[in-house]
């Protein structure tokens, strides 16, 4: 007999179903198809109640597993589908009720929320990131590119949009394990602030600094953005304006404002989505992997632009470079699964393997990019062509006894 659900959601491609010992059910047609195992007949009630949230929740619970093709073929037939799922009326209204105060991310919050994300353990992400520590979309400019060389071009290229100057000063918001605070002092003889609020990433980047000669150019600093106080010839912030949340979009861009110096320009490099914003903003990945976390529409960036007094000088936009970032990083993750089992747990490397593979697929199939706004107090503060981000410069590439040097930083 066949489930109402499946047979509901699946309008597109074809879904091969085992429950238990029963034998295969197929629901729908054609490509692509995927092959789901249920543990048994309860979890369809569970993914009934709420399927959103449910679908992520059961397969880290090991209530289902992929069959043939693997959990990328299950999430590529999920988005051929997606406007078929929904959660429950009383599910959809309860979020509703709870969007503003899941968004307001207060300075403990927001210490809290990267915590749970960023402090699990350097160890996993040296194994699975770059040489430079990068956890953010790469710039593949080149198809034959390896990961390493796409993130050093992603380095490159945000240098650029800054317009550096030897000897100003740049703040990094949200500096991470300090890949690119680093990289502007080694390459582009500057001085470099960059603020965090993870423990791990605070001290990682500080012994990194060290280790390269280069703590008396770069400081790291555990503070919050909107605490810090001092001028700057140019901001830069990569992958820390997902973690703000809408409530607060508009003290971001006043304190960018404030930190700028009248000639200076800042680069936002962030997740976006390509369309409007979200009825709900409560997600498997903001309850699981980040917490008050929100992906904004440009229509939700470019009002608080405005309103801090900043003009925009530029808007690229990155499609599917993404996708292939978390398509690198997993295959490095699957590559030493076992270890992380054994360490930090078969759940947890369930967990993160379906964030790792629905986030790529998002990214391949859905409606998230990648967002690079460049803002300034002047329309003369960068020239007016984009010829200055592609003149002749030979790129760096990482040293290999600078990446030694990383690995001793543990």
């Amino acid at each position: 007999m066949k489930d109402k659900l499946f047979d509901r959601f699946v309008k597109r491609g074809t879904l091969v179903v085992s429950i238990g010992d029963r034998e295969q059910s197929r629901y729908g047609s054609g490509e692509p198809i995927a092959h789901v195992h249920l543990k048994h007949r309860r979890v369809v009630a569970r993914l009934l109640a709420d399927p959103e949230m449910a679908f992520g929740e059961a397969y880290v619970d090991g209530d289902w597993w992929p069959g043939d093709g693997g959990l990328a073929k299950v999430f590529e037939l999920y988005f051929a589908n997606a406007e078929h799922m929904g959660s429950s009326r009383f599910t959809t209204l309860a979020r509703r009720a709870l969007r503003g105060v899941l968004e307001v991310n207060g300075r403990l919050r927001s210490v809290r929320n990267v915590t749970h994300h960023y402090d699990i353990d350097n160890d996993l992400f040296q194994r699975f990131l770059d040489p430079e520590m990068q956890y953010s979309c790469a710039y593949w400019s080149k198809s034959d590119m390896t990961l390493d060389e796409a993130q050093l071009a992603k380095l490159e290229h945000i240098a650029r949009k800054l317009y550096l100057s030897p000897g100003q000063r740049v703040l990094d918001i949200g500096c991470g394990w300090g890949g690119m605070a680093l990289y502007l002092a080694r390459y582009y003889d500057v001085e470099v602030v960059g603020l965090t609020l993870s423990d791990d990433q605070y001290q990682h980047a500080i012994k990194r600094a060290e280790a390269l000669g280069l703590s008396h150019r770069v400081q790291f600093l555990k503070q919050d953005y909107r605490d810090h106080r001092d001028q700057y010839d140019a901001i830069v912030s990569v992958g820390m304006f997902e973690h703000v949340g809408r409530p607060q979009y508009q003290t971001f861009f006043d304190q960018v404002a404030r930190l700028l110096k009248p000639d200076g320009r800042s680069l936002i490099h962030t997740i976006g989505r390509n369309g409007e914003p979200p009825r709900d903003s409560r997600t498997w990945i903001q309850k699981h992997i980040f917490p008050g976390g929100y992906i904004p529409s440009l229509s939700e960036i470019a009002p608080r632009v405005e309103q801090a007094g900043l003009v925009l000088a530029d808007l690229e936009v990155w499609r599917r470079h993404y996708a292939e970032t978390l398509k690198a990083w997993n295959t490095r993750f699957q590559a030493q699964r076992d270890q992380f089992a054994t360490r930090l747990g078969e759940r947890f490397c369930r967990m993160w393997e379906f964030y790792l593979l629905g986030c790529e697929a998002v990214f391949r199939y859905g409606d998230l990019i990648v967002f690079h706004v460049q803002v300034s107090h002047s329309n003369e503060a960068v020239p007016i062509t984009r010829d200055y981000l592609y003149e002749d410069r030979e790129p760096p590439t990482s040293r290999a006894d600078e990446a030694r040097t990383l690995d001793s930083v543990g």
